[in-house]
């Protein structure tokens, strides 16, 4: 499963954490753990994941928030990849995951139940 980058909107499209990475990052993994829930799947099914972010000094803090939601030697294969600016400019981090579900727990949502 291809997921588009995510960043740290909550369901209203509002813009969680501010100028706070740590914040940031959280919302983006509970944005993707949500998602993938839908399908049956958690963060542990992903196997991917590219990290894009803005400051090259909050690599540390983007690292060790990503370690709130995975085993530290078990966490999906990762590339990080510096860019000048977001979509918008209070984001400083996006990631965009792959995740391979299952068969046994895939399913498919509701229609109109994907956010």
């Amino acid at each position: 499963m291809y997921l588009t980058g995510q960043v740290a909107w909550d369901e209203n499209e509002n813009i969680v954490g501010g100028d706070d990475v740590a914040e940031q990052t959280r919302q983006c993994f509970r944005n993707i753990r949500a998602i993938l829930a839908q399908f049956g799947g958690t963060l542990q099914d992903i196997v991917e994941i590219t990290t894009w972010y803005t400051d090259s000094s909050q690599i540390p803090i983007i690292h060790k928030v990503r370690g709130e939601f995975f085993e530290p030697d078990a966490g999906p294969a990762s590339t990080a990849i510096q860019v000048t600016a977001m979509a918008y400019p209070e984001f400083l981090v996006e990631f965009t995951p792959v995740a391979v579900i299952p068969f046994d727990r895939f399913k498919t949502p509701d229609e109109g139940e994907v956010t």
